[in-house]
C-alpha cells in the first residue's frame, strides 16, 4: 500500500471514531468497479489494528431473484437501478438491527446471486461500538438515507471503472464502456446519480481513479460542505 493510501484511509478512519461510540453503520457506494470491496476490507483491517469491531458486508447479499431484477427486461437501465437490490430485506437484517435502538442482532447476507437462491446468513449479535462498513450500489437512495452515520462516494469515470471491473476475470464484462452489454449498468447508474445525487449527499467523496492516490474531492459536516476542491476530513 502507498503512503498516500494509508495516509487517506487513516483519516476516514480518524473521521468515523470521532462519531458516538454505539454500534454505527458506514456506506461504501460508488459503481460497478470502482475498488469498493477493496476499500472496506482496507478499512476494516485498520479498525482491526485499532481494536474496533467490524462488520464486512456487501449489499450483493441482498439481490433480488431474477424474476424481479429482470421484469423490465434484462437490458434496462431502470430494472438495474430500481430492481436489483431488496432494499426492504437489507433493512430488516442488517440496517435496521445495528440502528438506534435496534437489537443488535443482524445477517449479513440472505441471498446467494449466483444460485439464485436465498441464502440465510446466521444471526449474530454485533458488539455495542461495533462499525457496520457495508459497500455496494446506490447506497445513496431515498429508501437508504436515514441509515448511515457516515457515508463514502468513491469516484471515477467510466472510462477506468469499466476496464478495471472487467479486469476480475470472466463474467464481469466487457471493458470497453461503449460496448452494448454495459449500456444496462452505465445508465442505470446515470439514472441514480440523476436522482438521489450522491456526490451531494456523501459524507465524504473520494476520488479513486488512481487506486494508489486517491483524493479527498469534499467532506460534508452538518449536511453542509465545508468546502469543494481537494482537502481532508
Amino acid at each position: 500500500m502507498t503512503p498516500e493510501r494509508q495516509a487517506m484511509l487513516s483519516l476516514v478512519v480518524d473521521r468515523i471514531v470521532r462519531l458516538r461510540s454505539r454500534a454505527l453503520r458506514v456506506a461504501i457506494d460508488g459503481v460497478d468497479g470502482i475498488g469498493k470491496t477493496r476499500f472496506g476490507d482496507e478499512l476494516a483491517a485498520q479498525f482491526a489494528a485499532i481494536g474496533r469491531p467490524t462488520i464486512r458486508a456487501s449489499a450483493d447479499g441482498f439481490h433480488h431473484p431474477r424474476t424481479i431484477r429482470y421484469q423490465r427486461g434484462r437490458d434496462s437501465p431502470e430494472g438495474f437501478y430500481r430492481d436489483s437490490y431488496d432494499v426492504a430485506s437489507l433493512r430488516e437484517h442488517l440496517l435496521d438491527p445495528l440502528g438506534p435502538g435496534g437489537s443488535r442482532r443482524y445477517r449479513r447476507h440472505v441471498f446467494d446471486i449466483a444460485a439464485d437462491l436465498p441464502n440465510l446468513a446466521p444471526i449474530e449479535h454485533a458488539p455495542a461500538d461495533a462499525i457496520l462498513l457495508l459497500d455496494g450500489l446506490f447506497l445513496h437512495r431515498l429508501e437508504l438515507r436515514a441509515c448511515w452515520d457516515l457515508s463514502i462516494f468513491l469516484q471515477a469515470p467510466f472510462a477506468i471503472s469499466i476496464p478495471r471491473g472487467a479486469s476480475r476475470g470472466p463474467g464481469f464484462g466487457s471493458p470497453d464502456p461503449d460496448a452494448p452489454g454495459n449500456r444496462r449498468y452505465i445508465e442505470g447508474q446515470r439514472l441514480y446519480f440523476r436522482e438521489c445525487g450522491p456526490v451531494a449527499r456523501a459524507t465524504l467523496v473520494i476520488d479513486n481513479s488512481d487506486i494508489d492516490h486517491p483524493r479527498f474531492l469534499s467532506v460534508l459536516n452538518h449536511r453542509h460542505h465545508e468546502q469543494s476542491g481537494l482537502i481532508s476530513p
